[in-house]
C-alpha cells in the first residue's frame, strides 16, 4: 500500500495516479512532479503517442508510468481508464488529476452548437466523468484526492469566452460541491485556477485567427508562471487540504474583485471591453 494509504496524509506522496490530458503542458508536469515524489502514473491522453512520451520522461526519473488512449468525454472510455488503472498499476488510483482541455474562444453569437458540444465534451463531461468513476472507488477504498483543472476563466466571465468561462465555471462548482460531500470519506479535492500558462491550449483549440496569435504572444511573453510551478505549488496545496489553487497574482486579483463586489465586477468587466474591444 501507499504511504497515504498508511501513514502520510500527503496524497501526492507515492500516490497511484491517474492524469487525464498528461501528453503535454500542465498534464504532463504533473505526471513528472508525481514521478519525482515517488508515484506511479497513468498518464491518459486522446493522443496515445504524446501519452507515451510522457511516460518515457517518467522512465528517466526511474519511475513507473504508463500511457493509455482516452477520450474523457466518452463515459465508455472513462470507465474503462478508471479498470486499466487499478490492473496497470497493481494498486487501487488514489489520485486522480482532471486535466484534459480544450480552448474555445469567440462571440455568442458566432459559436455553433458543434462549438459548444465540442467545448462541454471535454472540459466540463471529461471532469465529470473523471469524478463519477473514481469517487465510488475512492469511497471504498476509504481515502483518496482528486484535482480538477479549471480556469480563472471560470470566475472571471471574459467576454468572447462564453463557452469557455461556462465549461470551466462548472468544473469549480462541482469541485466545491465535492469537497464539502466528500470531506467525511477522507477525500481531499483541489480545484486549479489558473490564468495563461505556456501549454499547447490556443495551438490546438479553436480560437477566432484575430485572437490567436495575441493570445499565443501572451502565453510565451506574459505568462507569470510555468506549467511545472503550477503542478508542483497545486499537489503541496492538495497535501495541505486545501480546496483552491489560484497561482498567479492576476488570478487572485480578480478572485479578490469578483468576490468582494461582484457587481462592480461586471460593470468594470462590459466598460473595458467595449473600450478595448
Amino acid at each position: 500500500m501507499s504511504l497515504f494509504g498508511k501513514k502520510s496524509k500527503k496524497p501526492s506522496q507515492q500516490a497511484y495516479a491517474v492524469v487525464t490530458g498528461a501528453g503535454s503542458g500542465i498534464g504532463r508536469s504533473f505526471a513528472l512532479e508525481l514521478a519525482k515524489r515517488g508515484g506511479t502514473v497513468v498518464c491518459a491522453d486522446i493522443n496515445l503517442a504524446a501519452a507515451e512520451e510522457t511516460v518515457g520522461l517518467l522512465a528517466q526519473l526511474g519511475a513507473k508510468g504508463f500511457a493509455i488512449q482516452c477520450d474523457v468525454g466518452d463515459a465508455e472510455q472513462v470507465k474503462s481508464l478508471s479498470e486499466q488503472a487499478e490492473v496497470l498499476m497493481q494498486h487501487p488510483t488514489t489520485l486522480v488529476i482532471n486535466n484534459a482541455g480544450v480552448g474555445l474562444g469567440g462571440k455568442f453569437d458566432e459559436l455553433t452548437l458543434d462549438d459548444w458540444k465540442w467545448c462541454m465534451h471535454v472540459n466540463l463531461w471529461g471532469v465529470i466523468h473523471g469524478c463519477h468513476y473514481f469517487v465510488p472507488k475512492f469511497k471504498q477504498l476509504g481515502y483518496g484526492a482528486i484535482i480538477n483543472v479549471a480556469s480563472a476563466a471560470g470566475y472571471t466571465a471574459a467576454p468572447e469566452m462564453t463557452a469557455y468561462n461556462v465549461t470551466k465555471s462548472g468544473v469549480l462548482a462541482l469541485s466545491e460541491t465535492l469537497s464539502a460531500e466528500l470531506q467525511k470519506f477522507k477525500i481531499k479535492v483541489n480545484v486549479l485556477c489558473p490564468t495563461l500558462v505556456p501549454t499547447n491550449i490556443i495551438k490546438n483549440g479553436r480560437i477566432p485567427d484575430r485572437y490567436s496569435k495575441l493570445a499565443d504572444n501572451a502565453l510565451m511573453n506574459y505568462a507569470f508562471t510555468t506549467s511545472d510551478s503550477v503542478a508542483t505549488l497545486t499537489l503541496d496545496r492538495l497535501d495541505k487540504g486545501q480546496l483552491y489553487t489560484v497561482p498567479q497574482i492576476d488570478a487572485k486579483l480578480f478572485w479578490l474583485m469578483k468576490r468582494t463586489s461582484p457587481s462592480l465586477y461586471a460593470k468594470f468587466l462590459g466598460t473595458s471591453y467595449q473600450f478595448f474591444k
